[in-house]
């Protein structure tokens, strides 16, 4: 059988698919510029993370999804993204290299499934980008007065379904700016976002602040009656929309805690990045948390939720408190605030293409570092140019719920990286497969023994725990978030689910939690391990099974097109196969 072709291509697809990285201190040719410090990693990250969520998505949110609970959605997709920060963390204290989550997965699951998170990285980005500037192009346009929609809406309608209503072309012509901004130098972009960054908290301080003087409580309880007829308000009261709403809305909200993961990318570009790159991810996280729920309470405080302003909802609100001095800072500081979070999101986004292109995934251009700049040219005016096209055909909502999808996947091979390298037995060769012993019995799956250090078994063990558990979360992902929207015999089928699904994940992470860990010595580590790492992968699904299925749809097509360029150029084309290739067949090698 071992001589069978389909036996033996079958084999090898198999390892291709599964191979690890290895040897990640080898030196490069090209370098880029170790420049960055903590101060710096805190502002691209905070700057990344407070914009089109603080300045628009909490109006949007707040006015038809969630209404005051939108301070809730906001503190669930906080603890959503915190869980995953602290994966990121130990991760990037793991591997300081440029990458991020790609690089992660490939040290910890294999090849296939890194590219999978490169190219969702490479999706979240580049609609992440596109979203902030859509956001920014609304937003100025509806302060000078619509001039821009007025104009494309009359002589360039577009009637497509699936796309946006007008070609905005002020978004596309300043994510090409931003673009030849971040191309000019690290050292250049960081100091244009650390001193927006800066204004941009000003700005938030100001909004909380003067908040306090004009809140009315009672806009946090307006009974239905109370409702305009013409306002779609709900059922009023806190929870308008009722725990679904708040549910959606954190789905939503999770759009605007993208960002922290850029601290990630930078791992070649940090003076220190095993220290410096753990302590900002949770610092940017911290101060991302603060403000939102800050400006979402201020918000709804200050005027009823169903009269805010989709596009620009703080300028309209001081708009209405007649307080035009703190529009104008407000305005000003938001357009500020914008330009942050628009240079954040783009500035990881060529990166990625670096890491990958680098490993020979993609296309071998796109890892070129220009020698004057020493960042990757090439790669950063393409992600502007598409990223730009983007912005300038689809709506703004389109955009957030698909670099949404992207980011959560992300944060959940994240986590399961996390877990697949605490339990795994470092005695062993990296590029070792998993095999199981025959000495396996129902005491070492419950570890009845009480090993302390992890081993071929226990490893074997816990990977097929971290399986089981992935597949029910799917289960209960998908059934909890179906069950309000039906009844009757379905309602009652899906909780029995539900229930089943929920049991096997609390035996799973019993199960788990006996198993012994890895003694590591790592600058920063999960705490709580197995539970931290499996309560993210649950709410990271639950949160993905809430977006719509045309996100699903149009993320599926993104994933086909990534598929295709693995398999007809990157399984080929990767250097870790070509050079295990090598280290397996010296002979073959030498008589070619």
């Amino acid at each position: 059988m071992m001589d069978d072709p389909w036996y033996k291509s079958t084999d090898s697809l198999t390892w291709a698919l599964t191979r690890k990285k290895s040897n990640l201190d080898e030196p490069s040719k090209e370098k880029l510029n170790r420049v960055l410090t903590f101060f710096d990693l805190t502002a691209l990250g905070t700057g990344c993370t407070l914009g089109c969520g603080v300045y628009v998505l909490a109006g949007a949110v707040a006015k038809s999804i969630a209404g005051p609970a939108v301070v809730l959605s906001f503190v669930i997709a906080a603890v959503v993204s915190a869980f995953s920060g602290l994966c990121y963390a130990e991760l990037a204290g793991r591997v300081p290299k440029a990458g991020s989550a790609y690089i992660y997965s490939y040290v910890a699951v294999g090849e296939f499934t890194a590219f999978i998170i490169g190219w969702n990285l490479i999706v979240e980005y580049l609609i992440g980008t596109a979203g902030v500037a859509k956001a920014m192009s609304n937003y100025c346009d509806s302060l000078l007065g619509n001039p821009q929609k007025r104009y494309m809406t009359e002589y360039f309608p577009i009637h497509i379904g699936f796309l946006g209503s007008y070609p905005d072309l002020a978004s596309f012509f300043v994510i090409v700016i931003v673009a030849l901004l971040v191309a000019w130098g690290v050292r250049e972009s960081t100091l244009t976002n650390n001193i927006f960054t800066a204004i941009n908290l000003i700005t938030i301080s100001t909004v909380i602040v003067t908040g306090f003087y004009k809140a009315n409580y009672s806009n946090w309880s307006i009974p239905k009656s109370e409702i305009p007829p013409e306002a779609k308000g709900g059922e009023g009261g806190f929870l308008p929309f009722g725990w679904v709403g708040v549910a959606t809305g954190a789905a939503k909200c999770f759009y605007g805690f993208i960002g922290f993961d850029s601290i990630a990318m930078t791992g070649e570009e940090t003076k220190n990045p095993k220290r410096d790159i753990p302590l900002a991810i949770i610092a940017s996280l911290f101060l991302s948390t603060i403000a939102y729920c800050g400006v979402a309470s201020i918000l709804t405080l200050m005027w009823p939720y169903y009269s805010q302003d989709a596009d620009a909802p703080l300028p309209a609100l001081y708009e209405n408190l007649d307080m035009p001095t703190i529009k104008i800072i407000v305005s000003g500081g938001a357009i500020f605030a914008l330009c942050t979070s628009l240079l954040g999101t783009l500035f990881p986004l060529p990166r990625i293409l670096y890491a990958m292109a680098r490993d020979g995934l993609l296309f071998k251009f796109m890892s070129n570092i220009n020698t004057t700049t020493m960042t990757p040219l090439i790669s950063t005016i393409i992600c502007g140019l598409l990223a730009g096209i983007l912005a300038a055909v689809f709506n703004l909502e389109q955009l957030i719920d698909m670099a949404s999808i992207g980011t959560l996947q992300a944060y959940t091979i994240v986590c399961i990286c996390v877990l697949i390298l605490r339990y795994t037995d470092n005695s062993l060769p990296i590029q070792d497969n998993v095999t199981k012993s025959k000495s396996i019995t129902v005491f070492t799956w419950l570890n009845l023994s009480n090993a302390k250090v992890p081993n071929s078994d226990t490893q074997y063990i816990s990977r097929a725990l971290i399986f089981i558990f992935s597949v029910c979360t799917i289960v209960f992902g998908i059934s909890l978030a179906n069950m309000q929207s039906h009844h009757g015999n379905t309602r009652n089928v899906l909780m029995m689910v539900n229930v089943i699904a929920l049991l096997v994940l609390l035996v799973t992470l019993f199960m788990l939690g006996r198993l012994p860990t890895a003694v590591e010595d790592l600058s920063f580590k999960v705490p709580l391990v197995p539970i931290i790492p499996c309560l993210s992968i649950v709410l990271n699904v639950y949160l993905m099974m809430e977006l719509e299925y045309k996100t699903w749809i149009s993320f599926s097509v993104w994933l086909i097109c990534g598929l295709l360029i693995y398999l007809f150029y990157g399984i080929g084309h990767s250097l870790e196969g070509n050079k295990q290739k090598i280290h397996q067949n010296p002979i073959q090698i030498k008589l070619s």
